[in-house]
């Protein structure tokens, strides 16, 4: 079996939003599709133990804010590489209550939908919810970031309990050409050839030159946390 092959499907990248009482939390997804057209629904897959997937269990309810292109890296990793039982993902972040009184993300968004669940399938180690859309909206222009994209052009890495997430150690190595720095906290790989855009770094930049004071652009890791790859 080529496990590359898994990497030719489609997918986008957004944020999935929930509260329980007065708590707010968030994450990054890639499984998110339209069911239905009349009526409207949306189903979206999390792991099941992530505190998000909690929250719309207990509140039946989720948003969907919809990531741009030019979205950082550091957003992608604040959502989607550190846990709402230790951090306020919510906090410094431009955001408002729907209809519903979810929260829905606006930085770097595009668009958003607001859903009410009306049915859940357990899938191993995954929950599948379907949400009737009960609002929606454009918030900016700009083209939608593709997970292809978010791993291509932005070198973003795919958290573990995402349902895409595939072992490196199960893929075939490739060439490399220059050497690679691997951040030991959240997976990812700063590559010289293509140094760290969003933080003005640039490409042919080696590791060992980088500022002293610049960290992981995804968890904020900072420099002595990455070992050679």
């Amino acid at each position: 079996m080529d496990l590359k092959a898994f990497y030719q499907i489609s997918y986008g990248l957004y944020i999935i939003s929930s509260k329980y009482n007065e708590n707010l939390n968030g994450q990054i997804a890639n499984v998110v599709m339209q069911i239905t057209a009349e009526p409207l629904q949306i189903a979206i897959c999390l792991n099941r133990n992530n505190l998000t997937s909690e929250y719309i269990k207990k509140s039946k309810l989720f948003s969907i804010s919809v990531l741009s292109q030019d979205t950082p890296l550091n957003f992608i990793g604040k959502f989607g590489f550190k846990s709402g039982r230790e951090v306020n993902k919510f906090s410094d972040v431009n955001y408002k209550f729907g209809v519903s009184g979810v929260p829905i993300v606006l930085d770097w968004t595009i668009s958003y939908f607001e859903c009410e669940v009306v049915n859940s399938f357990e899938v191993n180690t995954h929950t599948i919810f379907i949400g009737k859309v009960i609002d929606s909206s454009v918030v900016s222009e700009g083209e939608p970031m593709t997970y292809s994209y978010y791993q291509k052009v932005k070198k973003g890495v795919t958290q573990k309990n995402a349902p895409t997430y595939i072992q490196a150690e199960k893929l075939e190595k490739q060439e490399e050409k220059m050497e690679k720095y691997k951040c030991k906290i959240c997976g990812y790989i700063y590559d010289p050839s293509n140094g760290d855009p969003d933080n003005n770094i640039p490409a042919g930049t080696p590791f060992e030159k980088l500022p002293e004071d610049w960290v992981c652009p995804i968890c904020g890791a900072p420099k002595s946390d990455f070992e050679k790859v």
